[in-house]
Order: C-alpha cells, then sequence, then structure tokens
C-alpha cells in the first residue's frame, strides 16, 4: 500500500493524454510535490509540478534525472511509442526503435530509481503496460509491451525485499495521441488513471484498467484458437 499523501512523484512521458492525468490526478489525492518529465518538458501553471527533460533512451539523461529526482518516492514508467506493426513487415529497425523506449527505456527508469525508491521508504514503480501485452494483434508493438510486462514481473520480486510496491497497469484503447488516428472506442484516460491510482493505494500488484484488459486476462487459460479465432481455420 502506498499513500499518495505527501509524496513525491516523478511520470515519465508527462506531456501526453496519462501522463498529464497522473501528474494531475497524484496532485488530487495529495502528493507534495509531481516531477513531471518528457524530453522537451511543457511549463504548467502549478508550482508543485516541476518540468524535468528526460530520454528515457539516452543513459546520461536517466541518470541526470535520477539525480534531480532524488526525493522521489513513486515512479510512474508511462513513457511508450507506437509503431512497429506486422513483424514479417516492419523492418528490425523500427522493431528496435520501439523496443528502445517501451522497454530499455522503462528498464533504464527502473533501475536508475530503485536505490532512490529504497532509499526513500520503498515506494511504488507504477509500469503501464497495454492489453496487447496479452494478445499480439499490435505486431512489434504487442511484443515490445509483453516483454515490458515480463520485466515488471522480475522486478517486482527483486524491489520487494526494499518494500517497493510494483505496479503493473494494463489498459485498452485510451483516447492520447497516439490512438488519434484510430476509429475505435477509447477510453477517458482520466478513468485509466483513477484506477490505476486506486489500485496503488489499495497495495495491488497489477490492475486491469478496463473491461477489455480484465476479459483478455480472464482468457488467457483458454486454448490459443479462443484468442486468435483465425487460428482454428488455418
Amino acid at each position: 500500500m502506498t499513500d499518495l499523501t505527501g509524496s513525491t512523484v516523478l511520470v515519465t512521458g508527462a506531456n501526453g493524454g496519462l501522463g498529464a492525468a497522473f501528474v494531475q490526478q497524484a496532485l488530487d489525492r495529495g502528493a507534495a510535490k509531481v516531477y513531471a518529465t518528457a524530453r522537451t518538458p511543457r511549463t504548467w501553471d502549478d508550482d508543485r509540478i516541476v518540468p524535468l527533460a528526460l530520454d528515457v533512451t539516452d543513459q546520461a539523461s536517466v541518470d541526470a534525472a535520477v539525480a534531480a529526482a532524488a526525493d522521489a518516492t513513486i515512479v510512474v514508467n508511462n513513457a511508450g511509442i507506437g509503431g512497429a506493426g506486422p513483424v514479417l513487415e516492419t523492418s528490425i529497425e523500427d522493431i528496435e526503435r520501439v523496443f528502445a523506449t517501451n522497454v530499455f527505456g522503462a528498464l533504464r527508469v527502473a533501475k536508475g530509481f530503485a536505490p532512490v525508491l529504497g532509499g526513500n521508504g520503498g515506494g511504488a514503480l507504477v509500469d503501464v503496460h497495454s492489453v496487447l501485452s496479452w494478445i499480439a494483434l499490435g505486431g512489434g508493438y504487442s511484443a515490445s509491451k509483453a516483454a515490458f510486462w515480463s520485466l515488471t514481473n522480475s522486478l517486482r520480486l527483486e524491489l520487494a525485499p526494499q518494500g517497493t510496491q510494483v505496479v503493473g497497469a494494463h489498459l485498452g484503447y485510451t483516447d492520447t495521441g497516439m490512438t488519434a488516428d484510430l476509429d475505435v472506442d477509447k477510453a477517458d484516460p482520466a478513468d485509466i488513471v483513477r484506477a490505476i491510482w486506486d489500485a496503488v493505494e489499495a497495495g495491488e500488484h497489477e490492475v486491469l484498467a478496463d473491461e477489455i484488459s480484465r476479459n483478455v486476462r480472464a482468457g488467457l487459460s483458454a486454448p490459443l484458437e479462443a484468442l486468435y479465432p483465425s487460428l482454428a481455420s488455418a
């Protein structure tokens, strides 16, 4: 269980729809300070928000952020990029670019801030995954989120001894810039973030933030043909 009251939160990818919701709702729940990070940080109208430059693909940038935010007690690994569709139709270079942010960038942040969180009493690490962690409809992007999910499971076990709560958050299509061109039903970022912060404060390890995530998670024990009907006729 991690109480946001009086906490110091760092959010990666804070300029986006989910990131901005993480920042505002953390303050609404009593956070004392929020580091709002991005490659090019935006300005904010609240003195409790500290804009901080962070490129998660650059180790020197991560190291600088760790030094600047040494008082962080909660870290939200939210930064991510889209792209990398069908693996046979996408170049290795494009798949590597997505993995560089979604997997290795998130891991850099987790490794960098792990001792900070431990030194500040344990706190929490929140990793933002996707329902596509569990269902391979997004090609290389799905693969990157599956890898990130696996890393989170390892981090959860490795950080438990220092008292750090590791929360893996799964969600489907959400109304952010990444999904702007998709003509599909989308969740409100505020609803998704509310569910994630509720899980953090309740001491949970995993949050299924919308119905599609709950449905896919529940179906993982079924035969593959249930998740991928096209296999039945292949």
